[in-house]
């Protein structure tokens, strides 16, 4: 893996990579580098020095669109001082909206279409800009080795597929990133060696739906199993699975390998079995509380960690008292919630009309939150007491004295400090918590 790091070069173009949205985009980012790195570019961290200014983007939100509007004229500002330079867009938005971006940048490419960015960049002028939105029903970029945008050179993200088939009626993932297609599993361990190699410490499984993961005959489970036995000290974590479809080989698999982290990121986006029906989420309460169950029976240590929506179309009262009771009876450690923002083309767009006003989203958005910060107490004060192993990310942001890092269970723990590096592995006690952190005094 030659091309491991960023190239820093004067005498190269330079490109500025913005990413925003999932940490799919992260890794896409660093495909992108890769690919341009190999074309001759070398990356910038200064705009103002950027030959290419790149926006990599999320369109699963209107205001993450809106913020992208937003910061192309910022980049035009930029363009005006420096003619030469060049706009792109890329990523789900590109996908989504194609000719649209096309009047306001020099370059829209979707998701599948990085490889043909140096030949975009080569053929754009003033007067004509450069479009690539063809979706690949192949494409998994396994061959290409991403550059690490990742500054403690410790965490890695790992693309195992791409695209999605369940086609939530809510989602715009399958119309922007297409249908879905498994990288092969020998480019995948390969990949996982070589980072161990480089010194990383860790590696994060990246799919929209890991659990139906299938290249020949291995699956999600014997792929975990295969990332795992890289080396017995390489820290192996995975996002994001599906309640539909995570199975007790997965669950047996990650208890058999104390190298995977005990952490499942379980998207439940409602406890109404009513309002999951609509979202074509293919499981209903019952279902995803058996699934907890079992995850937990067979590691109670195990952190669940969750996506929750507010005022989906036609959500009533009740249906939001049975997301707040089954927040109360999981006892999520965290969650991602958020208001729904209806997205132009998906199932719910033309089938359900956007009816809850958005008083009645932002009321009950709020007494989700309310209600997941206790639930986090709830969960982080169970801690107290137990003895973690942690691996080192860096110094405490409040206190440099102080060093932070996640527990296998994906909670983040603050300790003193004994001049350990970025990557060690230290163990520590729990000794009180907030909603969000573990506080930890030293194992002597």
């Amino acid at each position: 893996m030659d091309n491991i790091k960023p190239i820093i070069d004067p005498s190269r173009p330079k490109v500025y990579i913005e990413t925003y949205g999932c940490q799919m985009n992260v890794n896409d980012s660093e495909v992108i580098l890769s690919i341009l790195q190999d074309a001759g570019y070398a990356l910038t961290e200064d705009i103002e020095e950027a030959d290419v200014i790149l926006a990599n983007t999320c369109s699963i939100r209107d205001n993450a669109e809106q913020r992208i509007w937003g910061r192309i004229d910022q980049f035009k500002i930029k363009k005006k001082k420096r003619p030469g330079v060049v706009i792109g867009i890329v990523g789900c938005m590109a996908e989504r909206l194609k000719d649209e971006l096309l009047k306001a940048v020099d370059i829209v490419a979707g998701p599948d279409a990085y490889r043909s960015l140096p030949k975009l960049l080569e053929a754009v002028t003033p007067d004509s800009p450069q479009i690539d939105v063809l979706l690949s029903h192949e494409e998994t970029y396994a061959d290409i080795s991403p550059v690490r945008l990742d500054k403690n050179g410790i965490s890695a993200f790992i693309s195992i597929m791409r695209g999605c088939n369940n086609v939530c009626s809510y989602c715009i993932v399958p119309y922007t990133r297409g249908r879905e297609r498994s990288r092969d599993a020998h480019t995948i361990v390969r990949e996982a060696r070589e980072l161990w190699e480089n010194g990383y410490k860790e590696v994060t499984l990246l799919g929209q739906n890991v659990d139906s993961y299938q290249w020949e005959d291995v699956n999600f489970a014997k792929l975990l199993e295969m990332v795992a036995a890289v080396n017995s000290e390489l820290r192996v974590r995975f996002s994001t699975s599906h309640p539909k479809d995570i199975s007790d080989e997965v669950i047996y698999t990650m208890a058999r390998h104390e190298n995977i982290c005990r952490h499942i990121h379980l998207p439940v986006q409602s406890g109404s079995s009513v309002m999951l029906e609509k979202m074509r989420r293919k499981y209903d309460r019952e279902w995803y509380l058996e699934r907890v169950e079992k995850i937990r029976s067979v590691m109670p240590d195990c952190g669940i960690t969750t996506d929750v929506i507010a005022g989906f179309s036609g959500e009533t009262q009740q249906d939001h008292q049975d997301t707040l009771s089954l927040m109360e009876q999981v006892v999520f450690d965290s969650a991602f919630m958020f208001a729904y923002s209806e997205r132009p083309g998906t199932l719910a767009s033309k089938k359900y009309p956007d009816d809850i006003p958005y008083e009645v989203k932002t009321a009950r958005l709020n007494e989700i939150i309310a209600l997941q910060g206790r639930m986090s107490l709830k969960s982080n004060e169970k801690e107290i007491g137990k003895v973690m192993t942690v691996m080192v990310e860096g110094p405490s942001k409040k206190n440099p004295a102080e060093l932070c890092g996640r527990a296998g269970s994906n909670k983040m723990c603050v300790f003193p400090s004994r001049g350990e590096k970025p990557g060690d592995i230290v163990q520590v006690r729990v000794a009180s918590v907030t909603s969000a952190t573990l506080i930890c005094e030293r194992v002597e």
